[in-house]
């Protein structure tokens, strides 16, 4: 175990286990309104089913379980005090939650009055998050790469919910904003900065807790965040209206530092020091794998000269997929198949002191539920990305990720009732030693 984990001032379990459960839960909607809205929500990004689509998957699944891993992370890694941490998830969850929805609905039904209460719920919910966790963060007594990347992180997150309120607000018509301009900026500024360096930042510090591997080098840690925020600063500069030829060298500079995360990461995880298979170990290089494919696809059809076999409307697609899919649920599915285990015997172990031992992580989550949810995974992807080139298998790429989304769901609903069973078993214990 890490020896500088502050669990004394771990915040109570149901904090960031309300965020983790929920998160699955939008995935499953996903697949259905993939299979519901059939071919023509993936014959381009800008369909309305495809912007419905990626909100669930954005401010739905990877937000509900950022914002809940963050509220963790913080107080037990980094040392920061997290104010009222019951009260703020409490108050930015339910928020966060029926905002993406109502985003989504608004996506479907056209930027009606229901769309802008969905921004605006996000907007709010957010605010509140990023005072609470930004406080905490800059005011925590660790440094090194994690507290860096995850304070660009934060930084980043505001940067990307501002322009996506001020994108909400043109697509209802306020005021005159260059629409593609802002979206593609919107778009780094969320997924090249709050996911990506918050991505990186935890897995300085849980790969080699959990994988068992080497450190980090300290050179990465300096590179990434301050090679990806000038990237973006500079990307940023669309938003005058006019794009010019060297925002693709901008582009290809970012996705360059981002490859390197992704090498590095399956470097280390190569030297591990024990060698027994592990779920979390290979949906991290499921993630990293989907991640050097991106970059290298990026890479190819923005930098000149482009391949002409190599068009971006048709690319377009795929790279979604395998960004969403393929990077980010399948590192945050496997973060969860471990943090939840771990917060299980850190609050068991709490609870029962020397009475009662919490049973072993490894019996948290089933095993062999866990690979099986993990082959789902990859056929959902498979079918996802066949699904870009032939229409046909649109449904069925929909309904295998909600089904592997709700797998996903009842194999933490079981940790959860490992969790709830040995509660109960300490506090009977507690009872009849009671005096």
């Amino acid at each position: 175990m890490h020896p500088n984990l502050s669990f004394e001032q771990a915040p109570p379990i149901w904090v960031p286990y309300r965020f983790f459960l929920t998160a699955p839960l939008f995935g499953i909607a996903t697949g259905l309104l993939l299979a519901w809205s059939g071919p023509e929500a993936l014959a381009s990004r800008w369909t309305p089913a495809a912007l419905a689509l990626t909100h669930l998957m954005v401010a739905g699944f990877m937000l509900q379980a950022m914002c809940g891993a963050l509220l963790q992370f913080i107080p037990v890694a980094a040392g920061g005090n997290i104010w009222r941490p019951t009260l703020v998830a409490g108050v930015v969850h339910p928020m966060l939650a029926v905002g993406a929805a109502l985003l989504a609905g608004g996506f479907l039904a056209g930027p009606g009055p229901w769309f802008a209460v969905g921004a605006g719920l996000i907007v709010t919910a957010l605010s509140i998050y990023v005072v609470v966790v930004g406080i905490a963060l800059f005011r925590a007594p660790a440094r090194g790469a994690t507290i860096l990347a995850l304070r660009v992180a934060i930084a980043a997150l505001v940067v990307t919910y501002v322009l996506g309120f001020t994108l909400a607000q043109g697509l209802r018509g306020v005021g005159g904003i260059p629409l593609l301009e802002f979206t593609h900026v919107h778009a780094a500024w969320g997924l090249g900065g709050w996911a990506l360096l918050l991505l990186s930042g935890v897995s300085y510090y849980v790969v080699p807790m959990f994988q068992l591997t080497p450190a980090y080098p300290a050179w990465l840690g300096r590179l990434l965040p301050w090679t990806l925020l000038t990237a973006l600063l500079l990307w940023a500069t669309q938003l005058t209206g006019e794009a010019r030829a060297w925002h693709s060298w901008v582009l290809l500079a970012g996705l360059l530092a981002a490859g390197l995360f992704a090498l590095v990461t399956l470097r280390l995880q190569a030297q591990r020091r024990r060698r027994v298979p592990d779920v979390t170990l290979t949906f991290f290089r499921i993630g990293m794998a989907s991640l050097l494919v991106i970059v290298l696809a990026i890479a190819l059809i923005t930098v000149p000269p482009a391949p002409t076999f190599l068009p971006v409307r048709e690319w377009a697609v795929p790279i979604g997929i395998l960004t969403f899919v393929g990077l980010f649920v399948s590192v945050i599915t496997g973060m969860l198949y471990k943090i939840v285990p771990f917060l299980n015997w850190l609050h068991l172990q709490r609870l029962g002191g020397l009475t009662v031992f919490p049973p072993n992580m490894r019996d948290m989550i089933r095993e062999r539920a866990m690979v099986w949810q993990m082959r789902l995974h990859l056929a959902a992807l498979a079918a996802l990305l066949g699904a870009a080139t032939w229409p046909p298998l649109t449904a069925i790429a929909g309904l295998l990720f909600a089904a592997s989304c709700a797998w996903l769901e009842w194999n933490l609903l079981g940790g959860v009732r490992v969790y709830r069973t040995f509660r109960d078993r300490i506090r009977a214990v507690d009872a009849c030693h009671a005096p």
